[in-house]
């Protein structure tokens, strides 16, 4: 009896030992010796389009089933609840008073029903907030197979039903053991790499294997997601000596872009797995941490970035001015601070697809493991990104309008919508200032210009 237990563990032990060497070997096959020297087997496109066709007949047969059933389902790419039209303040007001009195713009006095149009504008604010849903996961039109993507799918059929429980078997039994092992490495190596690169001396070896270690490490990382990127414009890609924006979806953008170029990151200091990160990389290369007492002294900020871009040998600096990350729908605006130095501007915009998985992190609901999680058991991050071309600040042009053309160009190139609105207003109220804005605007309807009032 305790022979036969004793050949049962061993059979057990030698099964086991098999399989982790079978897994590790593909691993190593498939997947980190192509991300080292920067091939792809095909393998992931060919994934891609896979499940396309698997999304498209799922859509179609939930379709299909809610009309034999007379369910509803929700559209989210329709028009909105409400229809309006771009006028001005005065143009509105116009409007209103002629509807209701005979009185025009030309008395320069307070009409009781000027009140109507604030009272509209409020109620439209409420009804359709464009900035709020922002901060919200986009909701699609058709079923990726992932619950967590469109809450208001419900039970049609059982081949749909198996077809959703296979899909939750091979992403949570096979493809996120296999992604959290490759991000382990990647991150194992990166850790290892940087910090052996680091005793070197300074000098173009040092510069050339560092480029190579950080890229490799981050392209791995990549395949811990199963990342498919499109870069286009690559010879418009940043260069040393100046800053390359992006748009914020998510803290994978810094992966996205550190898979294709080396890039000097900004960022605070933290303690515990991500403080032996930064101190490693920073063995490496230049890389620009701040103390969490510095972070809020702009003026240090501002010199330690001018610092770094006047040595044309560093690494261009990789910053996200929206300074927290926006559901991929839209761009919000650019903090100014980064756009004072003089220095070439390298925009690129990056838009994300939500239909394998939505990339957008919701920090107020998710903290950054369970977010990672989350990516980690998606179908796939499919994504493109544009190297648009590269530009300095204007004469006559202050830094705000200087990064006010820099968003509009991201926007415009990733199909985003360009919002004038601060991203930090996910956890903060409007400013006064923009209310006074507003009053200011109504005052000066009313009052006129100096020119006019003393012509009166």
């Amino acid at each position: 009896m305790f022979f036969f237990l004793f050949s049962f563990d061993s059979l057990i032990c030698i099964l086991l030992g098999i399989s982790f060497t079978v897994w590790f070997t593909l691993l190593l096959v498939f997947i980190i010796v192509p991300a080292i020297f920067g091939v792809s087997l095909g393998i992931r496109k060919l994934y891609m389009k896979t499940l396309l066709k698997i999304f498209k007949w799922a859509t179609l047969r939930i379709e299909r089933g809610a009309k034999e059933k007379n369910h509803l389902l929700y559209k989210p790419y329709t028009n909105g609840i409400i229809a309006k039209e771009p006028m001005s303040l005065e143009e509105e007001i116009r409007e209103i008073r002629r509807s209701v009195s005979s009185k025009d713009l030309s008395s320069p006095e307070f009409e009781m029903s000027d009140i109507f149009y604030f009272c509209r504008k409020g109620v439209e604010s409420i009804m359709d907030d464009e900035v709020t849903k922002r901060f919200s996961p986009e909701e699609l039109e058709s079923w990726n197979l992932l619950t967590r993507s469109n809450y208001n799918f419900q039970h049609i059929s059982l081949r749909l039903t198996v077809l959703w429980g296979l899909g939750l078997l091979i992403r949570y039994c096979f493809l996120l053991p296999l992604r959290v092992t490759l991000a382990f490495t990647g991150v194992g190596l990166l850790v290892v790499g940087t910090t052996m690169v680091g005793i070197l001396p300074n000098g173009r070896f040092k510069n050339f294997l560092s480029e190579k270690v950080h890229l490799m490490c981050y392209r791995i990382c990549v395949r811990a997601l199963t990342a498919i990127i499109t870069y286009h414009d690559s010879e418009n890609k940043p260069k040393n000596g100046g800053i390359c924006v992006a748009n914020h979806t998510s803290p994978i953008d810094v992966i996205i872009l550190a898979s294709d170029g080396c890039y000097a990151m900004v960022g605070q200091v933290h303690g515990g797995l991500m403080g032996i990160i930064q101190r490693s990389m920073v063995k490496a290369c230049p890389h620009i941490w701040f103390e969490r007492s510095e972070v809020k002294d702009r003026n240090l900020v501002a010199k330690r970035l001018s610092d770094h871009v006047e040595d044309k040998t560093k690494l261009p600096i990789l910053i996200f001015p929206e300074g927290t990350c926006i559901n991929n729908t839209s761009v919000m605006m650019f903090k100014k601070g980064s756009f004072e130095i003089g220095t070439t501007m390298y925009p690129v915009a990056i838009k994300y697809d939500p239909r394998f998985g939505d990339a957008f992190w919701n920090s107020s609901k998710f903290g950054m493991v369970s977010y990672l999680l989350r990516m980690m058991s998606s179908w796939a991050i499919v994504c493109s990104v544009w190297y648009l071309p590269p530009v300095t600040r204007e004469e006559g042009e202050d830094a705000v309008q200087f990064a006010n053309r820099v968003k509009s160009a991201i926007a415009r190139q990733g199909g985003l919508v360009d919002l004038l609105w601060d991203g930090g207003l996910k956890r903060e109220k409007v400013k006064g200032t923009f209310k006074e804005e507003q009053q200011k605007l109504y005052s000066k309807m009313l009052v006129g210009n100096p020119e006019d009032r003393s012509r009166s």
